[in-house]
């Protein structure tokens, strides 16, 4: 066990399982200390590499994460003490690989229910190579002004408020972590405050004692004083007795065992943690506390004078003139984290993305303000979704019904299209399904698919200007525009595409109106007299008949329409149902495990 100082301004840890609170709390301290550098040197996160950021005071910094305790050791070798947050059934094997490091030599366990045959081998192991173990079941230590381990001492308010930020007289040891954060309150109310500050963990085999503790203080010559809070239950607190019988103690110990009630209970009493349990009368705490008494420790009559004899205690010291009146400063402000600021109304930070169409911030996630069970209980449909999605409010059944239709009607055709001739080759070159569907994809353009926006757009702007199908057609070759809409590789006067016949049937049997595409037919009547291939495609019927869902749905506003026809909602609904056919493309070529595609030299024509 180490015979003196354990940590120091310029102690830096290995801190074990990442959590991020812990570790800002000790960047915070820190920063509080006016240290020069972070306390915590790099984080071991089994299965991780990379870099953590957290905040040094104002500076954000990346601390460094290892995937392995060895690795992290040779990195930082001047790291010297561990923290473990490993779970109980990894606390031990993490903190033996830990102690069998050459440059770490002091280990914090704070996991609660480690085995004991586990943690007896730890001692035994530390107590062999001169090394310390803090815990199990510890929320850890603190070195006032300089050092702390995890949540120790907790929130930065109280922190400052038990003056933890500068250095004290008193060496202070407890079973209880909880309990230390009250003693370190009580401690800064009557004397100048704590110097170092540890909580040994309340399992019964703690790994280090209070007896090692306050021998190690009693070597320190900042600290003038010690006190103890014990507790019932084991035999910790005779190895203090025997210490102060034998002289080995030199500077006054106050202390106190808690747990005096437990006689006025007729069966045994597990109090709170593992090793608060009396065996008999020898680790009650009456017994110890006489016994603590009779070997020169002050010891109070009950817990409720214990601040006084502490006070007592420390102003003796003070007029004997061994302590020197501690220089008090003012610990610098620590600054408030962005999110908390704006809870408390201290800040205004504006956004940085702006969502109207759906929030996943409450019980569940809502479209367009309605809730994710109401889609189901109700038996809502991919158009009603679509509808919310996009449109942001719902639309009439046939409407929702009329977009599904779209969908399925422009799933797939065929793999010999421009996109579905990508996805292939792309798959088969053995790329992943978002590769080979976003091949697929970007040959979505005027002269694949994405024609249903500009469609809508000329048919829409032709009609609300009254010109003739005559006069918009001839316009439209003046300018050198295709009509689009119009004209088909395969489809002829005589040969429909049946995708358009299904939406016009449907359109003229459920919609009010269907004043735009019946001009959209017009317009066809009169080029299919040029040629008869110039037939009405899927995007034309599909454009057209969406102006008709958004005007004869008296849903959207003039502006509305407008806007929508502008955006692009329009190639939307080609996007999403060609993607369906673009992944079944992908996933029928893996399945088939079809081998790298090379394009014949008889389908190219060479020239020179």
């Amino acid at each position: 066990m180490a015979t003196g100082q354990l940590f120091s301004r310029t102690t830096q840890a290995l801190f074990y399982n990442y959590k991020q609170l812990p570790i800002q709390r000790m960047l915070d301290f820190d920063f509080l200390c006016g240290r020069e550098t972070p306390s915590v040197a790099g984080i071991v996160n089994p299965g991780a590499e990379g870099f953590q950021k957290l905040f040094f005071g104002q500076e954000e910094i990346a601390i460094p994460v290892h995937s392995a305790i060895e690795a992290a050791c040779a990195a930082h070798p001047t790291a010297d003490v561990f923290i473990n947050f490993a779970s109980f059934r990894s606390a031990a094997a993490s903190s033996m690989a830990a102690l069998k490091q050459p440059t770490i030599r002091v280990v914090a366990i704070i996991a609660e229910g480690v085995p004991e045959s586990d943690t007896k081998q730890l001692i035994a192991y530390a107590r062999a190579n001169n090394k310390v173990v803090i815990g199990p079941a510890t929320v850890g230590g603190i070195q006032a002004g300089a050092f702390k381990i995890g949540d120790t001492a907790g929130t930065i308010d109280n922190i400052i408020h038990c003056k933890l930020y500068r250095p004290g007289s008193v060496g202070f040891v407890s079973k209880s972590g909880g309990m230390s954060n009250e003693l370190y309150n009580t401690i800064a109310r009557v004397t100048d405050g704590i110097y170092e500050g540890i909580a040994i963990g309340g399992d019964v085999f703690p790994g280090s004692t209070l007896s090692d503790h306050v021998l190690r203080f009693n070597n320190i010559p900042q600290v003038k004083m010690m006190v103890v809070l014990g507790e019932l239950g084991g035999r910790d607190e005779y190895s203090l007795v025997e210490a102060l019988k034998q002289g080995k103690i030199n500077k006054p110990v106050v202390a106190w065992v808690s747990g005096t009630c437990a006689r006025l209970f007729k069966s045994e009493v597990q109090f709170g943690h593992a090793g608060a349990k009396s065996g008999g009368e020898m680790e009650s705490a009456q017994a110890k506390n006489q016994a603590l008494k009779d070997a020169g420790a002050v010891v109070p009559t009950s817990f409720e004078s214990f601040e006084t004899v502490i006070k007592e205690t420390f102003e003796k010291l003070s007029e004997e003139g061994k302590i020197t009146p501690v220089k008090e400063v003012k610990p610098p402000q620590i600054p408030e984290d962005l999110n908390t600021a704006i809870k408390s109304g201290k800040v205004r930070a504006p956004t940085h993305i702006i969502s109207t169409i759906s929030d996943d911030r409450g019980e569940e996630p809502c479209y367009a303000g309605v809730p994710m069970s109401s889609i189901v209980e109700q038996g809502y449909g991919v158009g009603d979704v679509i509808s919310l999605l996009w449109f942001k409010r719902s639309l009439p059944r046939y409407c929702t019904h009329f977009i599904e239709i779209c969908i399925m009607l422009c799933a797939d055709h065929g793999p010999c299209v421009s996109g579905a001739h990508n996805t292939i080759v792309t798959a088969r070159a053995g790329k992943d399904l978002v590769s080979s569907l976003v091949s697929g994809l970007l040959t979505i353009g005027p002269r694949f698919g994405g024609a249903i926006d500009d469609a809508a757009r000329y048919f829409k702007d032709a009609y609300d200007r009254g010109l003739t199908p005559y006069e918009f057609v001839e316009s439209m070759k003046k300018k050198g525009i295709r009509v689009p809409g119009i004209g088909h590789r395969i489809k002829r006067g005589d040969n429909r595409d049946k995708r358009v016949e299904l939406l016009q049937l449907f359109a003229r049997t459920h919609f009010p109106s269907v004043k735009y595409m019946e001009y959209a037919v017009q317009v066809e009547t009169y080029t299919l007299s040029k040629a008869n291939n110039l037939v009405m495609n899927v995007d034309g019927a599909i454009g057209s008949l969406f102006l008709d869902l958004l005007a004869g749905s008296g849903m959207f506003t003039k502006p509305e329409i407008d806007e929508i026809v502008e955006i692009g909602y329009l190639n939307g609904l080609f996007v999403l149902a060609r993607s369906i056919g673009l992944i079944g493309h992908t996933f029928d070529q893996k399945r088939l495990k079809q081998p790298l595609y090379r394009h014949p030299w008889e389908d190219v024509l060479y020239t020179k």
